[in-house]
C-alpha cells in the first residue's frame, strides 16, 4: 500500500512539472509572435530649439543724472504776530479770516489808542515843560553874565574909592576914620555882591545840562508814548494770506499774546531729503572762494533749475524751481536736507490744466546732477540681480556677460564697464535660459509684450 501511495504522488509532481513547463512554452511562443508584429518607429531629425527675443544694439553716451526726491511745499516767510501793547481791540479788516490775502499796508486790526492818546499828550507836555526850563536857562545866564560885569565894574570902583581915602586919611590926614571905615564896608558889599553872582553864573551850565538831561528823558518818554500809540494799529508787513486768526472784536489783549499768523506766498520753498551717498557723490557743489573765511559747512550749491510734481497729478503741470542751499544733516536718517526755492510766478504756472503750486502740496522734485560720461543706458529689467544681462552673439547665440552699474535711475540703468558699442543686448524678460540658445531677433512692432 505504501508503495502504491508513493508511486501516485511521484506521477502528481511529474504532471505539474509538465504542466508549468508547457505553460511557460506557450508564453514565450506568444511573445516572439507579439514581437514579430510590432513595427519599429521611424528616425526624426531632432532641431535645436530657438528663443524669439527682441534686441537692442547700445552705445556710449554722456547722460546728465537726475535725483529725485520728496517734500512738501511751504511758504518761505511764515510770521506769527502778537500783541505789543494791552488794549481791547477796537475794529479787524473784513477780510480778517483763513485763507484771504490782505494787501501790504491795510490795517488788519486795531486797539482802542485812548489811554495811548492821553500818555503821548502828557508825554508831550513833558518834553514842552523842560524845552521851556532850558530856554529859561539860557536866557538867565546871558542875564546874569551882563549882571557880573557890572557888579565886577562897581567892585573895582569900592575899590578904587577905599583906597584913596584910605591913603588920604593916613598921609594926609584929609578926612576921618568912620569914612575910611564906610568905603572899606562898601567895597566889601560890591566885591560879595560880585562874588555871588559869579558863583551863580558858573553853576548856570551844569543847571542847563541837568535840564538837558531831564529834557532828554522826557523826548524818550514821548518816544514810547508815540510807539505805542502807533502800536495800536497793526497793518500787513506784505501782501499777507491769513494762515490763523486768534483775535475778535472787544477782546482785550495783552503783550505776547500770539493773535495772527500770516504767510508770504511770493516764494515758496521745499525742503528735500537726500541719500547722503547720492548727494555725496551727484550734487553740483561750486568751488569755495578763496578770499572768503573757511568754515565747517557745506560749500553753495550750482542753482541748478529743478522739476517740480504734485504727487496727487504726476502726469499735470510741472514747476520749475532752483537749487538753493543745504539746509542741514539729518544725523538720524543720514540723509542730506537741500532747499528749492519756486518764485510766485513759476508757482502759477499751470496753463488751466491744474492747480497751482500752494503751501501744503506733497511733491516730487527732480534735481539735475553731475553728467555720466561714457556709459550704456539700459531698461531696469535687462540686468539680473547679479549684475548680468544677456546678449546676442555673432552666431545669433545668447551670451550672458557680467557688468558693472554704475547708477540706477528710475526704470533705467547706466552701465559703466562689461559693454562695447556695438553690442546687443537682449530686451525680452527671460527666465532662467541655457548659455549658447539659439536667437531668433524679432521686431517689437510684431508683439504687445517680449516673450520667450
Amino acid at each position: 500500500m505504501e508503495q502504491k501511495e508513493k508511486s501516485r504522488q511521484k506521477k502528481h509532481v511529474t504532471m505539474r512539472i509538465v504542466l508549468c513547463a508547457l505553460i511557460l512554452l506557450i508564453g514565450w511562443v506568444s511573445m516572439k509572435v507579439l514581437a514579430g508584429l510590432k513595427q519599429p518607429p521611424s528616425e526624426t531629425k531632432i532641431e535645436k530649439q530657438t528663443i524669439n527675443v527682441i534686441a537692442m544694439t547700445v552705445e556710449a553716451q554722456d547722460y546728465p543724472i537726475v535725483i529725485s526726491g520728496y517734500g512738501e511745499v511751504k511758504a518761505l516767510t511764515v510770521v506769527t504776530l502778537s500783541s505789543e501793547v494791552s488794549g481791547r481791540i477796537k475794529k479787524t479788516h473784513p477780510s480778517l479770516r483763513a485763507g484771504n490775502i490782505i494787501p501790504t499796508g491795510e490795517i488788519m486790526f486795531q486797539i482802542d489808542p485812548a489811554d495811548y492818546e492821553a500818555g503821548l499828550q502828557e508825554a508831550q507836555a513833558g518834553v514842552s515843560q523842560w524845552e521851556n526850563t532850558v530856554a529859561r536857562l539860557e536866557k538867565q545866564l546871558a542875564i546874569d553874565t551882563q549882571r557880573l560885569k557890572t557888579l565886577e565894574r562897581n567892585a573895582q570902583l569900592a575899590k578904587n574909592e577905599f583906597e584913596r581915602t584910605k591913603r588920604l586919611y593916613e598921609t594926609n590926614r584929609v578926612g576921618t576914620r568912620s569914612g575910611v571905615d564906610q568905603a572899606e564896608r562898601a567895597y566889601n558889599s560890591t566885591s560879595d555882591q560880585a562874588d555871588q553872582m559869579g558863583q551863580a553864573v558858573s553853576l548856570y551850565p551844569l543847571q542847563i545840562r541837568e535840564t538837558e538831561s531831564r529834557l532828554l528823558s522826557a523826548k524818550a518818554r514821548l518816544t514810547i508814548a508815540e510807539t505805542n500809540l502807533s502800536r495800536c494799529t497793526v497793518k500787513a508787513p506784505f501782501d499777507a494770506r491769513v494762515k490763523s486768526v486768534a483775535l475778535e472784536t472787544g477782546q482785550f489783549v495783552s503783550p505776547g499774546q500770539n493773535l495772527l499768523t500770516l504767510a508770504d506766498d511770493t516764494v515758496l520753498e521745499i525742503q528735500v531729503p537726500l541719500d547722503s551717498k547720492n548727494a555725496r557723490k551727484w550734487l553740483q557743489f561750486e568751488i569755495p572762494d578763496t578770499h572768503q573765511p573757511y568754515t565747517a559747512w557745506f560749500a553753495k550749491l550750482t542753482p541748478v533749475p529743478c522739476s517740480i510734481r504734485w504727487t496727487e497729478d504726476k502726469a499735470g503741470a510741472r514747476w520749475t524751481g532752483t537749487l538753493n542751499r543745504v539746509v542741514k544733516f539729518d544725523e538720524q536718517t543720514r540723509t542730506l536736507i537741500v532747499a528749492i526755492r519756486i518764485p510766485a510766478t513759476s508757482a502759477m504756472e499751470t496753463n488751466g490744466r491744474t492747480l497751482p503750486l500752494v503751501e501744503g502740496m506733497f511733491c516730487l522734485i527732480d534735481i539735475p546732477g553731475h553728467t555720466l560720461q561714457h556709459v550704456f543706458r539700459l531698461p531696469r529689467h535687462t540686468v539680473s540681480f547679479e549684475n548680468e544681462i544677456y546678449l546676442v552673439n555673432d552666431d545669433n547665440m545668447l551670451k550672458t556677460v557680467a557688468v558693472s552699474v554704475e547708477r540706477i535711475q528710475g526704470e533705467h540703468v547706466f552701465v559703466s564697464k562689461g559693454l562695447h558699442k556695438g553690442d546687443r543686448v537682449i530686451l525680452t524678460r527671460l527666465i532662467n535660459p541655457l548659455e549658447n540658445s539659439l536667437l531668433k531677433i524679432i521686431d517689437p512692432a510684431t508683439v504687445k509684450e517680449p516673450t520667450l
